[in-house]
């Protein structure tokens, strides 16, 4: 008789049920809805140029200036409908979308909702691949291949703390468990507890992570009692949804609804759809990654709409209930492309004054700026030679700005030379701002995914030993504990 060691290594059968569980990787755990942690997830998946900010206002001047390619909210989930026409459009099968099928991933797939309707966001080999794979499926099948897509498990998993990941697991047992029961129990019974509908009257589904119950969305509209509010705290779901522009309109990728719920039309003037109608649809499409300026403005009323509904309204507005987090492009490569493009005119107009002044030219510029010209152009990760450059335009512009200098007479040589050393402090500056950044999302991430538990669990137990853990309980467990210890010695 074959055993339990013949099952393939991906699967787990259980003993006497013929049920096979999918323990590839093990469950996804619950990550925090933070920047850096996103930030961190994202490049761990592969995708390059991209980071995540927090957004804490969707007015023009908070939200505009960051030209994001996407938005991800965060909110406490509650029961919400759409009718069914909403989703039909035509449009809407060229944007990738996935289902939610698996519980806590809902933050990657989120993720992957928005990069992968960004035409111009290098992916990366792994998710790339995965995309070209998945982009003739359906959106539910979209959501049943990304649990299987073990870089996205391992990443987000690698992001989580430790007693979130044990949670997971142990989650997933008591699913297990529960399969095991429910196989074991005699048919007859389990034709008795079903009904003509396939859902059982006297005890309702409930979800655990990724929604809630229309009762309980009915009550968050009334008042509650501090306990009730704490006990709904401690139950709380939150969700990711995601919005994103493409293909000339504004979507709503919410992984819980059948698909991309349509927000408005980009403006005409970058709406490559409204402006070509007569054209073919490959042409459409090869025009889908023109500009999308102007699409906070029409995201901003379905941002505040959301907001308003699962935001705490209602007499609860000092319980903020949500976050924005926006995907924009890489700071750190934006900024230090900056003082690199600074190093190399510093170094063209140098070249120019030597041949300028042959007896000299550092005589004849500020000896301020002259002396701390190396300290002005050098960063933590950086001296003061030119280094590694991010964008792709990078070139094309150093080599306008070379003509330029060349072009300068000895007077403006000079002047220009000033003018570089001096907007290298502020471009430093920002650099040093991004590296110090990344090096407290880094240090957050290790006190995140550092595991205590061990530490502590040898911690008390010496104190134990020792006999000093009864001084630091409090009286009343010290007293039952001493009672405890004194009835062993007893028996």
């Amino acid at each position: 008789m074959a055993s339990n060691d013949d099952a393939p290594p991906e699967t787990e059968t259980l003993e006497g049920s013929g049920i096979n569980h999918d323990l590839v990787g093990g469950p996804f755990a619950v990550i925090e809805s933070d920047p850096g942690v996103f930030t961190t997830l994202i490049r761990r998946l592969g995708v390059t140029g991209i980071e995540v900010e927090e957004v804490y206002d969707i007015q023009p001047w908070a939200l505009d200036h960051l030209k994001p390619k996407g938005l991800i909210l965060c909110f406490m989930w509650r029961h919400d409908t759409h009718r069914a026409g909403d989703f039909e459009d035509s449009a809407a099968e060229r944007v990738w979308f996935a289902n939610q099928l698996s519980e806590d991933a809902c933050a990657s797939q989120a993720i992957l909702n928005v990069l992968f309707n960004c035409p111009d966001v290098e992916l990366g080999d792994a998710l790339s691949r995965f995309k070209a794979d998945t982009a003739k499926m359906s959106s539910m099948d979209k959501g049943l291949a990304i649990p299987n897509l073990p870089l996205l498990r391992e990443a987000q998993n690698s992001m989580a703390r430790p007693a979130d990941v044990r949670g997971a697991l142990n989650a997933i047992a008591e699913v297990t468990q529960a399969a095991t029961k429910s196989a074991s129990k005699p048919a007859q019974k389990k034709r008795r507890t079903g009904t003509g509908t396939g859902t059982s009257p006297a005890k309702e589904p409930k979800p655990k992570k990724n929604g809630t119950s229309a009762a309980a969305a009915a009550k968050g509209k009334t008042k509650k009692s501090k306990a009730a509010v704490d006990d709904e705290d401690e139950n709380e779901t939150y969700h990711f949804i995601g919005y994103v522009p493409a293909h000339g309109k504004v979507w709503e990728l919410d992984g819980l609804k059948s698909g991309p719920l349509e927000v408005g039309e980009l403006p005409s003037s970058t709406n490559p759809d409204r402006s070509l109608r007569s054209t073919s649809t490959s042409t459409a499409t090869s025009t889908s990654t023109s500009s999308t300026e102007g699409w906070e403005d029409v995201v901003r009323p379905a941002l505040r709409m959301k907001m308003e509904k699962y935001g705490g309204g209602d007499g609860e507005s000092g319980n903020i209930r949500f976050n924005l987090l926006a995907l924009v492009d890489d700071r750190y490569e934006a900024r230090s492309d900056v003082l690199e493009g600074l190093k190399r005119e510093r170094a063209a107009l140098e070249r120019r004054l030597a041949g300028a002044f042959p007896g000299g030219w550092r005589d004849k510029v500020n000896p301020d700026l002259l002396s701390g010209v190396d300290a002005s152009f050098t960063t933590p990760v950086q001296g003061p030679a030119p280094g590694p450059t991010f964008a792709k335009d990078f070139g094309a512009r150093k080599m306008e700005r070379d003509m330029a200098i060349l072009n300068m007479d000895p007077p403006a040589l000079l002047r220009a030379w000033e003018a570089c050393v001096t907007g290298a402090i502020p471009a430093k500056i920002a650099v040093e701002e991004e590296v110090q950044k990344a090096m407290l999302a880094k240090s957050d991430d290790v006190k995140r995914t550092h595991d205590y538990e061990p530490f502590i669990r040898e911690f008390l137990t010496a104190l134990h030993e020792e006999g000093l853990l009864q001084h630091l309980l409090p009286e009343k467990t010290a007293k039952k504990a001493q009672g405890r210890k004194e009835k062993v010695k007893k028996t």
